[in-house]
């Protein structure tokens, strides 16, 4: 079981060349599956070969999660995982049927993306001040995560090449490695350019420490040590300056891609549009931004209305 699941993420790393931070989700689930199949035969017994699986045992899987207090949202990711597990272990012949195809996925809650005002917004970029490189950069990435509604690992997967400052468009690499044109405004572009002004000083920084650097890659956010900032990191830099912007929510960077498809919604754009911008493969998936607007004219007719 657990060779197979090594050649699994194998794949997923090096055949279809997923994300890192995709491979490092499916070895979690599946991790998590195999603790889960180790308690259930004791601690000591070897694990199940992939074709010993079935749906009974699936089901109890999910079932073992649901009495911990999992999300749907959580159980349907790890079954969506162990189906293209069993997919792929089926391709390869080390099992004949898909146990997870029959078992069914787990009916999902309907939660509203969380998503800063546009006031919010404009006081989260505004906070990092510009006194050193590395504010200039946290200013530049903030900009650009709302200007162009970008993944987290889209923002820190940029190379300097990918960016056209002066026609104000990026060359990014989103799931699947499928790439898309986006497009960002003037306040990102100023701060882009005055980042870039330091970044040459920086990158340099990696050569002093002995980091690698392959010559076709250089980051376009880059660490204090000179190289490329990880998702991590964005993070960090977000709650700092939610904090210094007196921000009580509690968001993650991926709030701002949500915040960025709410406003050009609420401002006339279409979601056919929106989808192409956030490099959504469904649109079903973007128009759950038609809820959050509907939600909204919900809460102004029951304040506004005489008789609601």
């Amino acid at each position: 079981m657990l060779a197979s699941i090594e050649r699994f993420l194998h794949h997923l790393r090096f055949e279809r060349q997923v994300s890192p931070e995709t491979v490092r989700a499916y070895g979690s689930d599946l991790a998590r599956f195999a603790s889960f199949l180790r308690s259930m035969r004791g601690a000591h017994a070897a694990l199940p070969a992939p074709a010993d699986i079935d749906a009974a045992v699936l089901r109890a899987y999910l079932a073992h999660s649901h009495r911990q207090g999992h999300r749907k949202s959580s159980m349907a990711r790890r079954l969506a995982t162990l189906r293209s597990f069993f997919r792929y272990c089926c391709r390869e012949g080390a099992c004949r049927l898909n146990p997870a195809a029959t078992v069914a996925t787990p009916r999902q809650e309907r939660r509203l993306p969380r998503v800063l005002s546009v006031e919010e917004v404009f006081r989260l970029v505004a906070a990092p001040p510009d006194s050193s490189p590395l504010e200039r950069r946290d200013r530049a990435a903030l900009e650009l995560l709302y200007a162009s509604g970008l993944r987290v690992s889209e923002l820190v997967g940029l190379d300097r090449d990918d960016v056209d400052l002066e026609g104000r468009i990026l060359r990014v690499r989103g799931k699947g490695r499928k790439e898309r044109m986006v497009p960002f405004g003037e306040p990102a572009q100023r701060s882009l350019g005055v980042y870039l002004e330091a970044w040459a000083g920086l990158r340099r920084l990696s050569r002093r420490r002995s980091l690698p650097r392959a010559a076709a890659s250089r980051p376009l956010f880059l660490n204090h040590r000179g190289g490329r900032l990880t998702v991590r990191s964005v993070r960090r830099i977000l709650e700092r300056y939610l904090r210094r912007a007196a921000i009580e929510q509690r968001v993650s960077p991926h709030a701002l891609r949500h915040s960025f498809a709410t406003h050009l919604l609420e401002r006339g754009a279409d979601v056919r549009t929106i989808q192409e911008l956030l490099g959504h493969a469904r649109l079903s998936t973007t128009q759950r931004y038609t809820h959050v607007n509907a939600a909204q004219l919900i809460e102004v007719y029951r304040k506004a209305h005489p008789r609601a």
